[in-house]
């Protein structure tokens, strides 16, 4: 039976699970991607000194400052709010969810979420380090992105639905696929093909940071899918405890 609890209990859990998440993504951004910033930041003063330009001028915030507190403190904060979007998710979808189970719902919500927001418009529009994007493109590419965003979240709708048209599990799992597969490639049909990597820049270099924010996502997503249904086991063996110990004491004489 799904878990009864109030919106308020799933809530804090959701955001305690997106803290935990947002510290071990950081971290590992840290550790895996923060290099390969460097590296293209190195790039970007490189070529500006061969073109004869002046510095950029005074920054608002020190480097250092930007990888060893804020970039814990960006992905800690993020964390919390896609933990507040999973928990109200899970409110709102949990009886529309064909499972028993709380921890398989909470880990197919998180799943969704990954391939959704994250995997299909990482195939689209892979990230770029620093030194890559022309500033008069930040608009076209910024709503590029968030339709692509948008489009893979509908992608999951429709191959859901499309697996419920069907009955045996082979032909379940066909639909969904096919019927993500054929939203997803209208998307990247219909959307504008955007490549601004100079052909000087070290793909290595390129491919590492792509990977890196990639492994970042992932551990995110993994992990708060996870540590919420851990939680929401948490809370059921709490609730499981409490209401057996009210039903079996005693009446008042």
């Amino acid at each position: 039976m799904p878990l009864k609890l109030s919106f308020g209990r799933l809530l804090t859990a959701g955001l305690l699970a997106g803290l935990i998440a947002g510290l071990l993504a950081g971290g590992f951004a840290y550790l895996a991607g923060e290099p390969r910033i460097d590296a293209a930041i190195a790039i970007e003063e490189q070529n500006t000194l061969a073109h004869g330009e002046a510095h950029g001028g005074e920054e608002l915030v020190s480097r250092d400052t930007q990888k060893n507190v804020g970039l814990i403190l960006a992905t800690t904060l993020y964390g919390i709010a896609v933990g507040g979007f999973l928990a109200t998710a899970y409110t709102l979808l949990r009886r529309r969810l064909h499972t028993s189970s709380d921890t398989r719902a909470a880990l197919g919500l998180a799943a969704a979420a990954l391939t959704g927001i994250v995997l299909v418009p990482f195939l689209k529009y892979p990230p770029n380090p620093p030194a890559i994007g022309d500033p008069a493109t930040i608009n076209q590419r910024t709503w590029s992105y968030l339709a692509v965003l948008v489009l893979g979240l509908v992608a999951i709708w429709a191959g859901v639905l499309a697996a419920r048209t069907q009955t045996p599990e082979w032909r379940r799992a066909t639909a969904g696929v096919l019927a993500f597969a054929v939203v997803v490639a209208i998307a990247y049909l219909l959307l504008p093909t955007i490549n601004e990597v100079p052909d000087t820049f070290p793909p290595v270099l390129l491919w590492k940071f792509r990977i890196a924010s990639l492994g970042t996502q992932a551990i995110l997503w993994t992990a708060l899918g996870l540590a919420f249904a851990g939680l929401l086991h948490r809370l059921a063996t709490t609730s499981t405890t409490s209401a057996a110990t009210t039903t079996h004491q005693p009446a008042d004489a």
